[in-house]
């Protein structure tokens, strides 16, 4: 039937009303959407620990103001992006997070979180970023992951994921990134991954443990621009398809156990930047088709078993910055062009078999940093060019056959603070420095010992302000030292034994204050010994024997309590020996070949007639009297003793108690004084009781109270100790909360570590609990502690009794270094501070400290060196080992002088993986630490490089986790196109 004209009218009228419901509709919708993400994220924060962080701030009271929330993006009124990275959020991330159904990205990274990602992931279809990297999810790697069909980035690493990777992930066809690295996973790694023809990034290593070696497949993967697979286990020879990712500028495979041949067909990666097949067990030649890689700047191929010459074409690489090729068997010359490519920073040829001269030219590009050739056959002169080479700060050219005379201004080098040049055939003289504005003001280290160096010493050798080691031992320099050698103020290291130094040792040589070795032997010095010597308060060695010193040895020797070893032996010294104070400690073959000496130690008598009259006998009546007097003392003595005894009763026994905070706290005086009961004692030692203190607010305290330093026995000082130690944060140390004290009791009240200490972890009934990975990160997070305390603390602080039962662990089990009771402040920029007895713990105790009572840092960086024994062997430090025997002496004897490849029979048998490469390098350190002469054992610091820089990239911090990895600590920063070569360790540290 057709509409009249008011039916037309009337529907027409309706047009309006119906698309205004419509839209209405739709803004419903829309808003109920929002809603529902807001209270999504709602529940979603309800599961985290949010304090202090922006999370804070969201008003879940008004849900239609979520896209206005911080780390929130909305489009269409729907949330599409969260952005929770870097605010060290910790607790679960609940399943709930998949009702934001609209989730573009996801980021999550750089946190804490715990559990597991097993989630529904197909309700997130349009999922293109997932971020979850670095945290602590455990469990198997999500499955649900592979159903997102539209993911691009897809970060898991840095946590403790388990199993192996799921084939499935190969059907991310979308994906360009990928990363797995620093997680637990085993098994092989998949071929299917091969099928990811888009992705452009992977990251599979540090600390996986894989077996079956890389997958041929990988090769497909043509669009692949950076490739990482370090330290993961991978053993096999390389897969020759690795040639067709033309596309790729890093390929990153160092730390495995790869064998066989480089590929040739690598040289086909004509865009490859960085390139590290370090650490493994590769053999052959360098493939001559590398000649394509023009665009390599790093290449390491350290330590591996390759062999042949090295390649001309390696010196025309136009970029090439980093060559280091050390610890391999190359023979034949270097390289002459080598330098030319005006890019040339760092250069490690050191442990190979090389031949021939140094290349005149390898400083051409004035950008040359570090130059180590040390231990090849090499001969010839020191390019003069080198002289000039102002960027160099490292130099290493010993142990070779290198003649000549060293190059003008070339020890003057402005930026060189390592300079070796020992064990060759170098001759001619020092130059004094020609250009005093050219000032060598960095060197730390200058090695010249075992040449054939003659002439004078310079009087310009006062321009090296910051020499620590000076060694110009077996050389022929003559003369007389010059007085300026007194200005190397920080000098700790000086042997300038077996040359032909003549006339006096000058006096000035006491104002080297940090002095702590001191070889002048098998010269001619003659004339006295300077009496001034015995200013230098630290010297540990010294050795003047196999001279011509004459008149006696100076009494005041005696006095330096941090003498442990000296050798007179073999002068015209004479008179009578003194008895006093270090001579005690001096057997007599530290004075022999000096037929003018005398005295009880030298078994020759001096001649009494000369001493004088006989000393007269004591009268007995005044003996009599004496002890009558001693008496009478001491029952006045007694009788103030018990009047104050009884008045103290009198008054109640203490007065008022006052607590000093160091910090905000929850908790009051009167909280912890509840807390001082026999029912909460958790531990009992030699400085006090320690009881747990449970807080009104839920918080959990460490009580201590000391014992014999009540208010009015305590050493003076002991506050401003306190003081000072309160304000102490670091990571690694256990914070001082407050300090209570009355007229009879001192109280510390420290944060609880709820895994206890160390000791007790690794020697109580668990023991095998604690991983090895786990162990090695306790040992870098120590020794972080002492490091803060010995360097970086104003004044300088010595713990002096550092142990295993010292360090303690959080709930994650952090170490963290404690209890300074016995700890004393180290004055004078640190000098050594003698006690009157002796402090620490048996077994742990440095050799010098126990019987010169000398306590500097090196004493704790022995007392350390027994916790990395004991963190090995899973032994105490003494009782397993038969009478008179500890850990030291046991491992020195059972790994036949502390050689390397003899770890096997140290190492814990409760232990069921250790990389045998790791627990080689952490007893190395261990090794140097215990060194019986403390000025060859490390500094703390130096102990912290040689732990951080072995190549190890993540550590878990399950406590019972036994992983293969050859990375240490967290892993804080992602991989980069840089990152090989600042994990590339030291050579002389693997020597």
């Amino acid at each position: 039937m057709a509409r009249t004209h008011m039916d037309l009218i009337s529907v027409s009228n309706m047009v309006p009303f119906v698309l205004l419901t419509l839209l209405s509709l739709v803004s419903t919708c829309k808003s109920s959407s929002l809603i529902s993400d807001g209270l999504a994220l709602s529940s979603l924060r309800q599961g985290l620990d949010f304090a202090g962080s922006p999370l804070v701030a969201w008003e879940t009271s008004n849900l239609t103001t979520v896209c206005s929330w911080a780390g929130i993006g909305c489009e269409n009124n729907r949330v599409v992006s969260l952005d929770f990275s870097n605010l060290n959020l910790t607790g679960s991330v609940s399943p709930v997070i998949t009702r934001l159904g609209s989730l573009v990205e996801l980021n999550i990274s750089n946190n804490q979180f715990t559990g597991s990602l097993d989630w529904d992931f197909s309700a997130l279809p349009n999922l293109q970023v997932f971020d979850a990297y670095n945290n602590n999810f455990t469990g198997l790697l999500p499955l649900g992951v592979s159903t997102l069909a539209q993911i691009r980035y897809l970060d898991l690493g840095g946590n403790y994921f388990e199993g192996k990777i799921p084939s499935e992930y190969g059907d991310l066809l979308s994906l360009e990134y990928l990363g797995l690295e620093g997680n637990e996973l085993d098994g092989r790694i998949p071929g299917e991954l091969g099928n990811l023809l888009s992705l452009r990034e992977l990251y599979l290593g540090y600390y996986n443990v894989f077996e079956g070696g890389i997958p041929a497949q990988l090769g497909n993967m043509v669009n692949l621009v950076h490739l990482d697979l370090s330290s993961c286990g991978l053993d096999g020879q390389l897969p020759h398809q690795l040639g067709q990712l033309q596309m790729l500028d890093t390929l990153y495979l160092h730390a495995n156990l790869l064998s066989g041949p480089i590929p040739k067909e690598l040289g086909n990666l004509t865009n490859l930047v960085n390139l590290d097949l370090s650490n493994n067990a590769l053999t052959g030649e360098i493939p001559p088709q590398f000649i394509n890689l023009q665009k390599l700047s790093l290449l390491n191929l350290f330590m591996n078993r390759l062999h042949g010459s090295i390649p001309d074409f390696v010196a025309e690489l136009p970029n090439l910055q980093t060559l280091s090729l050390w610890s391999n068997n190359f023979t034949g010359v270097i390289p002459e062009r080598l330098g030319m490519n005006q890019n040339l920073q760092v250069v490690d040829l050191s442990s190979n078999k090389l031949t021939g001269t140094i290349p005149q030219g390898l400083c051409s590009s004035n950008q040359l940093k570090v130059l180590i050739l040390f231990k090849n056959f090499l001969f010839g002169p020191i390019p003069e060019r080198l002289g000039s080479c102002v960027t160099l700060t490292r130099v290493r050219l010993g142990q070779n056959y290198l003649n000549g005379t060293i190059p003008n201004r070339f020890l003057y080098l402005p930026e060189v603070h390592l300079m070796e040049l020992h064990n060759n055939y170098l001759s001619g003289t020092l130059q004094e420095n020609e250009n005093p504005s050219l000032m060598p003001s960095k060197l730390g280290e200058l090695n010249l010992s075992n040449n054939l160096l003659s002439g004078s010493l310079p009087s310009s050798v006062s321009n090296f302000r910051s020499l620590q080691i000076l060694l110009l031992n077996q050389n022929q320099f003559t003369g007389r030292i010059p007085p300026s050698i007194g200005e190397l103020r920080q000098i700790l290291k000086l042997d300038l034994s077996r040359n032909a130094f003549s006339d006096q040792i000058p006096p000035q040589i006491s104002n080297c204050s940090h002095l702590t070795y001191l070889d002048l032997s098998q010269n001619n010095f003659s004339g006295p010994i300077p009496p001034e010597i015995s200013q230098n308060r630290i010297l540990n060695y010294m050795n003047l024997s196999h001279n011509h010193l004459n008149e006696s040895i100076p009494k005041s020797i005696g006095v330096m309590k941090s003498l442990t070893v000296a050798d007179f032996s073999f002068n015209d010294l004479s008179g009578r020996l003194p008895e006093i104070g270090q001579f005690a400690y001096f057997n007599a073959s530290s004075f022999a070949g000096n037929p003018r000496l005398c005295g009880p130690v030298l078994n020759n008598p001096c001649n009494l007639s000369s001493m004088g009259v006989e000393p007269r006998k004591v009268p007995a009546d005044f003996k009599l009297v004496f002890a009558l007097g001693l008496l009478m003392c001491s029952l006045v003595f007694a009788a103030v003793a018990v009047a104050k005894a009884r008045s103290l009763r009198r008054s109640g026994g203490r007065d008022s108690w006052k607590m000093t905070t160091f910090q905000k706290v929850g908790f009051a005086i009167g909280d912890v004084l509840e807390s001082m009961k026999d029912s909460n004692v958790i531990g009992r030692g030699g400085a006090g009781i320690v009881y747990l203190g449970k807080m009104p607010n839920g918080d959990e305290i460490a009580v201590k109270k000391l014992l014999g330093f009540g208010s009015h026995s305590h050493d003076h000082g002991f506050r401003a100790e306190i003081e000072t130690l309160g304000n102490i944060k670091h990571r690694n140390i256990v914070r001082l909360l407050a300090f209570c004290s009355n007229s009879e009791t001192n109280v510390l009240v420290y944060e609880y570590m709820r895994n206890g200490s160390l000791g007790e972890a690794l020697h109580g009934k668990r023991g095998g609990f604690l991983g090895w990975d786990l162990r090695y990160k306790i040992a870098v997070e120590a020794a972080r502690g002492l490091c803060y305390l010995h360097h970086d603390c104003s004044p300088l602080i010595v713990h002096r009794d550092v142990k295993s039962n010292n360090i303690l662990l959080n709930s994650s089990f952090e170490a963290h270094v404690a209890d300074f009771g016995l700890a004393k402040f180290l004055q004078d920029g640190g000098t050594s501070e003698c006690m009157s007895a002796i402090a620490g713990s048996y077994g742990y105790i440095a050799p010098e400290y126990a019987y010169t009572l000398k306590v500097d840092e090196k004493s704790d960086v022995y007392s350390f060196g027994v916790v990395l024994l004991e963190l090995i062997t899973g032994r105490r430090p003494v009782g397993d080992f038969g009478d008179g025997v500890d850990i030291v002496q046991w491992a020195r004897g059972t790994t036949r002088g502390h050689k390397r490849d003899e770890i096997g029979r140290i190492v814990d048998p409760r232990l069921t993986v250790v990389p045998k490469e790791e627990a080689a390098h952490l007893f190395f350190v261990g090794s140097l630490c215990i060194h019986e002469n403390s000025v060859e054992r490390p500094t703390m610091r130096e102990v912290v490089q040689m732990l951080s820089e072995f190549p190890r990239h993540a550590s878990s911090t399950s406590p019972s986790s036994s992983s293969s990895s050859s990375m240490v600590g967290p892993l804080q920063h992602r991989p980069s196109n840089t990152g090989a070569q600042a994990f590339q360790p030291p050579s002389d540290l693997l020597m």
